[in-house]
C-alpha cells in the first residue's frame, strides 16, 4: 500500500527521508499534520480528521499516541461479542501498542490473511489511568496516504435502489458517508474504494475497505496538503463510552485489500475472503447445495390461509423447488402492518394446526419449510407491548415515535434479547424449520435505555447492535443447520457483520430485472454473488411495473442465491414445466455460480438497460457467461473449454 506508518508525533534528529522523497523536519515542534500517523488523536495540532476523540476526567480532550511496543503472533485473538474474519491456517497478527500520556492506551491489531491477500484491523482502547475517561470517537481504521490524485467509490442509493456505485475525484477537505439510523441504511453501504483516475476493471491500483459492523458508522476520506487520510469506525453521533480504570473498549473490525490489477481483482479478493473466512463455517463450502426456495410474500401478502399456502406449495413442487418460505402474516392477529409484531405465535385462524402442522404438510409434499420474522420490532397493538411497554425504545416524558405502525425493541437490554430468544427457540423446537428470514424494517429513534444512567446513554446504539449479534449467535449455534437470511427493508443492513452469522442477505425489495442489474453489480464490488438474495418474480414487476423476459429475470436471479417470489398457482402446467430446466441448471452449476470468480464484462448503465458478466472457475475449467440488454448480444449460458457444446439462452430485457 502507498502509505507510511509513523508511530507518534515526533521524529528523531536526522530522520531519513520518507518514501516520496520528503525529509521530515527534525524539530520536535514541527507540525504533526504534515506527518503520517498510525492513530491520530484530537487536540495535538494534527488538524486532520482524527481517529480518536476522548475526554479525560479533568476535561482534557488532547491525545498524542506514541509507540510503546509491538508483538507478532500466529493466529488471531477473538473480538468478544463482535463478528470478524475468522482465524485459521495462514493467519498472523501484529499488535502495535500505543499510549497517550493522559492514560489511554491503544492496541492496534493488524491480522494478515496470506492466502486471501486480506488485512484486517481493529483497535482495543484501554484506560490505564487512575480516573475514568470517555471515548467520543474510537475509530477502527486510520490510514494515511502520500499525496496523490485519488478517486473515491461509494455505494449509494435508497429503498429499492440500493448500492449504486458513484465514483468521483477527491476534492480538498473531507468527504464522508455514514449512518445514524442504528443500521447502515439504504443510503450508503459501509464499504468504499480508493483508486486512480485511470483505474479500470482490469488495470490500475485500487484499495478496498469494508466495515465488519451492522450499526451506526462513519467513513471519512480527507484530502489535505500532506496527503489523503481514510478513517473508518463507529459513528461518533450519540457515542460516548466511559472506561473506568482498567476497562477496555474493542472497536469493530475493518477489512482491507489492495489490487494492482484493477477493481475486478479487488472485488475477487474480497469475494474469496468473505466466502472462506467470514461466512459461517457450515456455509463456506461452495460445492454444498443451497435450497431453491419460493417466498410467499409477493404471491399472497397478508391474504392467505393454509389452503392457499398449500396450493402455492404444490405449484412450487411442480417447478422442482426445494423450500417453501412463509413470509409476514402468519402470527396471531397479523392481517396488515398495524398489529402483532412481537407475538411470535401462529394465528390458528389461518393455520389451524399451527406451524408444526403446516410444516408436516409441506414435508409430505416434498418441501422443506422456512419462516419470516422481525425479531427487533414490536407493535403498539400486541400482547408483548401490553405486557412489557418498557421493552420498546422511548424517551421519558415524550410520546414514543411510531414508524410503520411499530416501535423498536431495546436490544441493548439483555432481558429483552432473552425474551425474544425464548419465543424464537420455542418455534424452532416445535418444527424442523430449515430457513429463517430475519427482517428489520425501520430506523432506530428515541434511543434510550431506561436501565442505564444518563452519562451512559451514549453506549446504547452500540449495545443494541451487540444484542442483535447475541441473538443471532444463539440461533446459529443452537441450530447450526438453519439457513439464516438477513434482511432490513430490503438491503438496509447488507454488511460484513451480518455475513458472519448469515450466509446470505436479501439484496433489495426491488426484484425487477432491470433494477437488479445495477443493484447487484454495485453490490459485487465488495460482496460475492453467493450472499446476494435474488429471486425470479412476476411481471409487471410489483415495485417498478417493468416487464422483462423470463430469461432476463432468470439471469439476475441465478447469479444470486436463486429463488422465486411470485404466485405460481397462476402458472399453467406447461409454464411450471418451463421453469424446471433453470432449476436443474442451477443445481448442476451451483458450485461454479457460488464459488467462481466474477468478471464484470459490461457495467450496466444507470437506467439498468444492459450488462454482461462472467463467473469462471479458478482453474479455468468452465465459465458461465451472462449478457442482458437490448444493445448486447443477449445471451447467457455455460461453457467449458473441454467441450464443443454451449447452451445459450436469449435474455433481452
Amino acid at each position: 500500500m502507498l502509505l507510511h506508518t509513523y508511530y507518534g508525533p515526533r521524529l528523531p534528529d536526522n530522520a531519513p527521508a520518507l518514501a516520496d522523497g520528503r525529509v521530515p523536519h527534525s524539530d520536535p515542534g514541527c507540525w504533526p499534520d504534515l506527518l503520517p500517523q498510525e492513530l491520530s488523536g484530537s487536540g495535538t495540532a494534527d488538524n486532520r480528521t482524527p481517529a480518536v476523540v476522548l475526554e479525560y476526567a479533568d476535561g482534557t480532550e488532547a491525545a498524542a499516541f506514541v509507540f510503546d511496543r509491538a508483538e507478532a503472533h500466529v493466529g488471531k485473538p477473538q473480538l468478544p461479542g463482535l463478528p470478524m474474519f475468522r482465524d485459521g491456517n495462514g493467519v498472523e497478527t501484529l499488535s502495535v501498542f500505543l499510549k497517550d500520556a493522559g492514560g489511554l492506551s491503544a492496541e492496534v491489531r493488524y491480522t494478515v490473511y496470506e492466502t486471501e491477500d486480506l488485512i484486517t484491523r481493529t483497535v482495543v482502547y484501554t484506560n490505564t489511568g487512575a480516573e475514568p475517561l470517555t471515548l467520543h470517537k474510537a475509530a477502527s481504521l486510520s490510514l494515511d496516504f502520500t499525496p496523490d490524485a485519488l478517486e473515491l467509490i461509494t455505494l449509494n442509493g435508497t429503498w429499492a435502489a440500493e448500492r449504486t456505485p458513484e465514483r468521483a475525484p477527491l476534492r480538498c477537505g473531507i468527504q464522508s458517508i455514514g449512518s445514524m439510523r442504528g443500521i447502515p441504511g439504504h443510503a450508503h453501504n459501509p464499504a468504499v474504494a480508493l483508486c486512480h483516475a485511470d483505474t479500470t476493471e482490469t488495470t490500475g491500483e485500487a484499495w478496498g475497505f469494508a466495515f465488519v459492523y451492522s450499526g451506526n458508522y462513519l467513513i471519512e476520506v480527507e484530502r489535505a496538503d500532506a496527503g489523503e487520510r481514510l478513517v473508518m469506525g463507529i459513528h461518533p453521533y450519540h457515542f460516548h463510552w466511559t472506561l473506568a480504570p482498567g476497562e477496555s473498549f474493542t472497536a469493530p473490525e475493518a477489512a482491507m485489500v489492495y489490487s494492482d490489477q484493477g477493481l475486478g481483482e479487488m472485488s475477487r479478493r474480497f469475494h474469496n475472503a468473505i466466502r472462506t473466512r467470514l461466512l459461517p463455517p457450515r456455509w463456506q463450502d461452495m460445492t454444498a447445495p443451497r435450497p431453491v426456495l419460493i417466498n410467499s410474500w409477493e404471491a399472497c401478502y397478508f391474504d392467505f390461509d393454509e389452503k392457499k399456502l398449500l396450493e402455492l406449495a404444490q405449484a412450487a413442487k411442480q417447478a422442482d423447488i426445494d423450500l417453501f418460505v412463509l413470509d409476514d402474516g402468519w402470527f396471531k392477529g397479523r392481517n396488515d402492518t398495524s398489529s402483532s409484531l412481537g407475538d411470535w405465535v401462529a394465528d390458528t385462524r389461518k393455520l389451524p394446526d399451527g406451524l408444526p402442522g403446516l410444516c408436516k404438510k409441506l414435508n409430505l409434499l416434498g418441501l422443506e419449510m422456512g419462516l419470516w420474522v422481525e425479531p427487533e420490532a414490536i407493535s403498539p397493538n400486541s400482547d408483548l407491548y401490553r405486557a412489557h411497554p418498557d421493552w420498546a425504545f422511548a424517551i421519558p416524558g415524550r410520546t414514543p415515535l411510531e414508524i410503520r405502525q411499530q416501535y423498536t425493541l431495546d436490544f441493548s437490554r439483555p432481558e429483552v434479547v432473552d425474551g425474544i430468544w425464548q419465543q424464537l427457540d420455542t418455534i424452532l423446537e416445535s418444527c424442523p424449520l430449515k430457513y429463517l428470514k430475519w427482517d428489520m424494517n425501520r430506523s432506530l429513534a428515541h434511543v434510550y435505555n431506561a436501565k442505564l444512567p444518563a452519562k451512559r446513554q451514549g453506549e446504547v446504539y452500540h449495545r443494541y447492535v451487540m444484542g442483535v449479534y447475541e441473538l443471532q449467535r444463539r440461533l446459529t449455534e443452537k441450530y447450526p443447520g438453519l439457513l439464516l437470511e438477513n434482511c432490513a427493508g430490503g438491503g438496509a443492513r447488507f454488511d460484513c457483520g451480518m455475513l458472519y452469522y448469515s450466509p446470505q442477505i436479501w439484496c433489495s425489495d426491488n426484484t425487477d430485472a432491470r433494477s437488479r442489474l445495477v443493484i447487484q453489480y454495485g453490490t459485487s464490488l465488495f460482496y460475492p454473488g453467493c450472499v446476494m438474495g435474488a429471486h425470479f418474480s412476476t411481471v409487471p414487476n410489483h415495485c417498478t411495473g417493468h416487464i422483462s423476459t423470463p430469461e432476463a429475470r432468470m439471469a439476475a436471479a441465478l447469479t444470486g442465491t436463486f429463488g422465486f417470489e411470485l404466485d405460481l398457482t397462476k402458472y399453467t402446467e406447461e409454464e411450471l414445466a418451463a421453469l424446471r430446466p433453470y432449476v436443474a441448471w442451477y443445481r448442476k452449476h451451483g458450485a461454479l455460480l457460488r464459488g467462481g470468480e466474477l468478471h464484470r464484462l459490461v457495467d450496466p448503465e444507470p437506467n439498468g438497460l444492459g450488462a454482461a458478466w462472467m463467473i469462471a472457475a479458478k482453474d479455468g475449467s468452465e465459465a458461465a457467461v451472462f449478457a442482458v440488454g437490448d444493445a448486447l448480444s443477449g445471451a447467457h449460458g455455460i461453457a467449458s473449454p473441454n467441450s464443443r457444446t454451449r447452451t445459450l439462452w436469449k435474455a433481452l430485457v
